[in-house]
């Protein structure tokens, strides 16, 4: 049962790295085009 429950979390962490892994460089392309579209 313990064994099972930490192989669905081990998955589910990994999807969360996987997500953070790309949204937080596509959220700083996003913010550095709004900052660079106010400077202008």
């Amino acid at each position: 049962m313990a064994s099972q429950d930490m192989k669905a979390a081990e998955q589910t962490y990994a999807g969360f790295i996987n997500l953070v892994k790309w949204s937080v460089p596509i959220l700083a392309l996003i913010t550095l085009a709004v900052v660079v579209a106010i400077s202008n």
